[in-house]
């Protein structure tokens, strides 16, 4: 038995597809002039064999996500019959008595070099096009077999390193039944993913890739952290019916989702949903979400060659607005940096990528991308309830820059006769100690706060949420991030302001009594995690979760507060 971090809950059972990218190993080795033909004759094959599978991939894509996507995939075939490219690898065998896959390797390596080095930020990008597209042909040389996860057949539980969000994007979910990797935290993108979409995950093994092989057979229960490879048929069944007690427990639970969230002296919490896409606001209606807490648009961004237009995101916003119905969707701006990163985007190196050039910063530097957004945003409140928020806001000049522009953009709008919500309302994270601390001065500016647990924590305390190695450091629970979301919750109240939570501490059942006692007002979270937090709310006293609140803010270790916490959940009959 194996076991992690449980990232998503669930019990599933099935075989695994391991996903793990074999190291390709150029052959550097001369070759005899009779042996010349031969190596041609592979390359021809192989770029035969790289070419059909571009054109099922295509096809694919085609009927998931229609024509103009699946487009993008002509570029990448004509790049493989570029006669051109054709010429140079064939000389070079020719020339030099090497193998094919030397050839490949060093003509494609040039022509990436060549173009990163232009100034064309469209040619920076046909870069990545190319590595992916030699990658390819370089493993259909050496028969590397290539596992593509938007094309997986039958039904698996993916066992992988780790997944970027990028990748995490691309996937068929109807077929990948869970997830376990070797690396990731619970506040990992992989892991928010998989609760989003109801995947069952068990994240940061440390070295499952190495434990298991493909094709074993796996029980990956999630709810008690175990995972068992080749299980016995007595483990078999006991573990189903321990998935039918936990089915039925949350049949139970979501007979809740008509029902509101009020304390039982009633205080009334607003319980939204984390989604990133219209697919996510099914999940949120089938538990009873009263809102979109946070709508991630970064995904519309990922899983794709390029930017989408205004068109596009006007039209995927309007979808989500008329699934809601009138319920209110604070819609975020593309959140990209840091551990999310765009294919067809030049990103810099750089040493700490989480401190770098990310989210607001990256909307500000390159305008059209927000202009694009904004507009998109702005034209479909026409059609729903929207609300803006801006991430990772560090000061009072972005607030007045990041408002001019929107004003601007209304301006225009305005002039063209387009119809949207005049009176929007605009919202930051907060995310940063710095706009924690001058939340005092942030309230003045905005309609809103959300709290954004996951990089507030990562952020006040110096420590990488990714980081396996120093994950015991990484506490949400600490008395620094705590006070620093109390302040955050006074500091808006004292202006009429509302603050939520959207970060995982949302759905930390043990953090729920202490949130209330706090003053928070919203929580937002994984669809699948509200019937849970709805019951918890419904059996407590908001008047004794502010004496709790009070007790904890005045403890100075991590320990003495969880003890606190798990002494009242326990009393209360809350967990």
């Amino acid at each position: 038995m194996i076991s992690g971090i449980p990232a998503s809950p669930g019990i599933v059972f099935g075989k695994a597809l391991l996903f793990k990218e074999k190291k390709i190993k150029i052959n550097l080795k001369k070759i005899s002039k009779k042996n010349i033909n031969i190596e041609i004759k592979k390359f021809f094959q192989a770029r035969e064999k790289s070419k059909k599978q571009l054109k099922e991939i295509q096809h694919q894509a085609k009927k998931k996500f229609g024509k103009e996507k699946a487009s993008i995939f002509d570029s990448h075939i004509l790049i493989l019959e570029d006669e051109e490219l054709e010429k140079e690898i064939i000389s070079l065998i020719k020339k030099k008595f090497i193998t094919s896959d030397y050839a490949v390797e060093k003509i494609v390596q040039e022509q990436i070099t060549s173009l990163e080095k232009l100034q064309d930020e469209y040619l920076k990008n046909r870069a990545i096009d190319i590595r992916d597209i030699g990658n390819r042909l370089l493993k259909n040389l050496l028969n590397i077999p290539i596992i593509d996860l938007n094309n997986i057949q039958k039904k698996i539980i993916l066992i992988t390193k780790d997944l970027t969000p990028s990748q995490t994007a691309q996937m068929n979910f109807k077929k990948i039944l869970g997830f376990i990797t070797d690396l990731g935290g619970k506040t990992s993108h992989t892991s928010i993913m998989a609760r989003s979409l109801e995947i069952p995950a068990i994240v940061g093994t440390g070295n499952i890739t190495k434990k298991i092989n493909n094709n074993d057979y796996i029980i990956l229960n999630s709810i008690n952290n175990e995972i068992i490879i080749n299980p016995s048929k007595k483990q078999i069944t006991q573990f189903k019916i321990i998935q039918e007690k936990n089915f039925k427990k949350q049949k139970k639970l979501i007979s809740l989702k008509n029902i509101q969230a009020i304390t039982k002296d009633g205080k009334k919490i607003k319980i939204g949903a984390n989604i990133g896409n219209y697919a996510d606001t099914i999940g949120s209606k089938k538990y009873g979400a009263e809102c979109i807490g946070l709508y991630r648009t970064e995904f519309l961004f990922m899983g794709r060659n390029n930017f989408p237009s205004e068109e596009e995101q006007f039209l995927a916003y309007k979808k989500v607005a008329q699934k809601m119905n009138g319920k209110h969707i604070i819609i975020r701006t593309m959140d990209i940096g840091g551990d999310k990163n765009l294919s067809y985007m030049n990103f810099p190196k750089e040493e700490n990528p989480f401190l770098g050039w990310r989210a607001i910063r990256v909307s500000i530097d390159k305008i059209k991308i927000l202009h694009d957004q904004i507009k998109a945003i702005l034209r479909a409140s026409a059609f729903g309830k929207f609300k803006i928020m801006f991430p990772m806001i560090i000061s009072i000049e972005e607030i007045h820059f990041l408002k001019n522009e929107l004003q601007k953009i209304k301006k225009k709008l305005k002039k063209n006769k387009i119809n949207f919500d005049e009176k929007i309302e605009l919202g930051i994270m907060i995310e940063t100690p710095s706009s924690a601390i001058i939340s005092k001065y942030l309230a003045k500016e905005v309609d809103f706060f959300s709290i954004g647990t996951n990089d507030l924590t990562q952020y006040t305390l110096a420590v990488d949420r990714g980081n396996e190695i120093i994950s015991d450091l990484y506490q949400p629970m600490s008395p620094a991030v705590l006070y620093l979301i109390k302040k955050v919750i006074k500091e808006s109240h004292k202006k009429n302001k509302w603050t939520g939570i959207c970060g995982e501490l949302a759905s930390n059942e043990q953090a729920i009594s202490l949130l209330i006692g706090m003053g928070i007002d919203e929580l937002s979270m994984s669809s699948i995690s509200i019937p849970i937090i709805k019951n918890i709310i419904r059996k407590i006293s908001f008047k004794k979760a502010k004496i709790l609140a009070k007790k904890v803010l005045q403890k100075s270790t991590v320990s003495e507060i969880k003890t606190l916490l798990n002494k009242f959940n326990t009393e209360h009959h809350l967990l």
